[in-house]
């Protein structure tokens, strides 16, 4: 027999507010866009807007009840503020589920890995594993993510992110996971961090919140391994490193590059060696899929089934998803890179966009990187050796940021830099040709994913 996802008292119980009728939900968002047939929706105020403007609409797409602070003519449960209550409904989902709950931090791959540990779980308990969705990473989406698990769930994936010291230690002590990963340290964020020690102090928070008996899991190829293990250890039973070199708790013992593109690994893990595909190229996958591999160990779940999903998993939209597009009569790779960047991230993507094989040229659109402070102008320049070692023909650069990159360049690359994507588009549809590789990468704000769109998604 399925529940419901809460009931009105459930949900008035652990907000400490007062329900005006009876009712269940099956769903929970704080979106008025999101809203479904049977949801919970969460009026939330914001700087920009008040979600209490927007109950009709909610309703009106098939909202059974509202989490509000002031009443209305729908069912609902007022609280005297509604931020809080959906903490508090989270705190009331973590406390009656029994499942075993991962954590996943880090500067670059915690989406990627979540998603990968996700399919890895759900591999071998179709149904019963939950995972945050989209990038809810922050201090609403943490606990929106948690108030989604469903009571039966057996695993739980939580991705969590920061750009400010005391941020994670806050979310972890909401999820308190049984696991908690690091993936990587790099220098994202940088405008509010002196240095990229402090990004590895305020990463070990993750750890704060494990439970007892908890497992954490530390990138050992990083120059802060020590610092992160050192951490760690204040808060868990057992401290597991993984990575490529060898000393590493879980390590790859062999990697060898698979025709799909992706990497066949043989993995050695403290109480098992397991062969399998990881679907994704590059050697940082290869990283985050050594991560999933200790974690579902750590978890209790099947490392069988996690290699057989980590060998089917499509590469995620805005973070790898390749799409062939049509070209003058034949076809084009595009690599859809466009959700984020970071000076580590950049460098990685660009390795691996150099081991496409068969690209007739190697076009890369590459947007501004956001929150890198002082040393913007130098983080950006430096993306010119990466450029130059994948062998680009074209770099296509995209706003106000890219200058240093493009001084750099000089004459070694064909290059163009534009303020706009909108002229990016432009450059690409004038450019491409049959065969070659195009990767589209840059902060999300800059908008690539509207040349993704525009290229790949049939718009003329």
């Amino acid at each position: 027999m399925t529940h419901p996802l809460w009931t009105s008292d459930e949900i008035a119980a652990a907000t400490g507010g007062t329900a005006s009728a009876a009712f269940s939900v099956s769903g929970v968002t704080f979106d008025s866009r999101e809203v479904g047939p049977g949801d919970l929706f969460i009026a939330m105020k914001g700087e920009a807007t008040d979600g209490h403007r927007f109950l009709d609409k909610a309703f009106a797409a098939g909202a059974a009840g509202a989490l509000v602070s002031q009443d209305i003519a729908h069912p609902h449960v007022r609280v005297p503020d509604t931020t809080e209550a959906l903490n508090a409904l989270a705190r009331a989902a973590r406390a009656r589920t029994s499942a075993r709950i991962c954590g996943v931090t880090g500067s670059v791959g915690k989406t990627g890995t979540k998603e990968a540990l996700y399919a890895a779980l759900d591999r071998a308990a179709p149904g019963e594993a939950h995972r945050s969705v989209k990038s809810y990473n922050n201090h609403t989406g943490v606990p929106l993510s948690l108030a989604r698990m469903p009571r039966e769930a057996r695993f739980g994936v939580f991705e969590m992110g920061m750009n400010h010291a005391g941020e994670l230690a806050q979310l972890t002590r909401l999820v308190r996971p049984d696991v908690a990963i690091v993936t990587a340290i790099a220098s994202a964020h940088r405008e509010f961090f002196a240095s990229e020690k402090e990004i590895a102090e305020a990463k070990a928070e993750i750890f704060q919140g494990l439970e007892e008996g908890g497992t954490a899991l530390v990138p050992f190829d990083s120059p802060y391994r020590d610092l992160l293990a050192d951490r760690a250890r204040r808060h868990a039973d057992t401290v597991l490193t993984f990575g490529l070199e060898k000393g590493a708790d879980i390590r790859a013992r062999e990697v060898v590059a698979a025709p799909s593109g992706g990497s066949l690994v043989t993995a050695v893990l403290p109480e098992a060696e397991l062969t399998f595909t990881i679907s994704q190229p590059g050697a940082h996958w290869v990283s985050n899929a050594l991560a999933v591999l200790g974690a579902v160990e750590a978890l209790g779940g099947d490392l069988a089934a996690a290699g057989l999903a980590l060998a089917d998993m499509a590469g995620l939209k805005g973070r790898g998803e390749r799409h062939c597009i049509a070209v003058g009569g034949g076809e084009a790779l595009l690599i859809d890179e466009s959700y984020n960047a970071n000076p580590a991230s950049m460098a990685a993507t660009l390795r691996t966009f150099g081991d496409v094989r068969r690209a007739g040229r190697r076009i890369a659109v590459l947007g501004g990187m956001k929150e890198l402070g002082a040393e913007s102008d130098a983080f950006h320049a430096a993306l010119a050796g990466p450029i130059e070692a994948a062998c680009v023909d074209y770099a296509i650069l995209v706003g106000e940021e890219m200058a240093s990159l493009a001084k750099a360049l000089g004459q070694k690359v064909k290059i163009a830099h534009v303020a706009k994507t909108a002229a990016a588009i432009e450059l690409v549809r004038h450019e491409v040709r049959p065969g070659d590789a195009i990767l589209v990468k840059g902060s999300n704000s800059i908008g690539l994913a509207a040349l993704v769109e525009a290229l790949a998604g049939g718009k003329s």
